[in-house]
């Protein structure tokens, strides 16, 4: 994991931008719980953006609403970033948006599947690609739950923003 610093973007920015580019958004969360869809929700024009969620704390439910493969699942485990990747593109297709962001990992106190605590996959899915950010989190289980948060915030605006202007969709393969 190399990527521990994350931009500090509010929801309020996220909000503005895709309402102002006519994009919609929709979250896939397990170790957020929701917590990135309600930091959208509390800002009042969201609406406009935000399609809505699916907490998927489970990996049946990973599976069977967000098409998460069974095998990857039973292979890796669910904090993977190939996992991420497939909540993100189930976010987007399950709730008709524009992009999609998702997060899993492991806030603690144990490790999860594996993985130490801190360990959290990030991922946006857009019109023309994926991308997946990687982290390696310290604090508490609060402390990681709101840096993942913080991180999905920030992806969701840097792919909107590496996208083409009033199209809403992606330039390149990945965001």
């Amino acid at each position: 994991m190399s990527e521990d610093r994350v931009p500090t973007v509010t929801a309020h920015e996220v909000v503005e931008a895709f309402v102002a580019r006519g994009a919609t958004a929709a979250t896939a969360e397990s170790l957020t719980a929701g917590l990135v869809a309600a930091a959208l929700a509390d800002v009042p024009g969201a609406s406009g953006m935000l399609r809505g969620g699916v907490v998927s704390y489970a990996s049946a439910v990973k599976a069977s609403v967000l098409g998460v493969s069974p095998e990857l699942l039973a292979r890796a485990g669910s904090v993977d970033a190939d996992v991420a990747r497939q909540m993100a593109d189930g976010a987007r297709r399950v709730c008709g948006a524009d992009y999609g962001v998702a997060t899993t990992g492991a806030a603690g106190p144990e490790a999860h599947d594996g993985k130490p605590v801190g360990t959290v996959f990030v991922a946006v899915s857009g019109p023309a690609g994926s991308a997946v950010h990687a982290y390696a989190f310290d604090g508490d289980r609060a402390a990681i739950r709101r840096a993942a948060t913080e991180a999905a915030l920030a992806a969701l605006l840097d792919a909107l923003r590496d996208a083409s202007p009033g199209t809403g969709a992606e330039t390149g393969s990945e965001l």
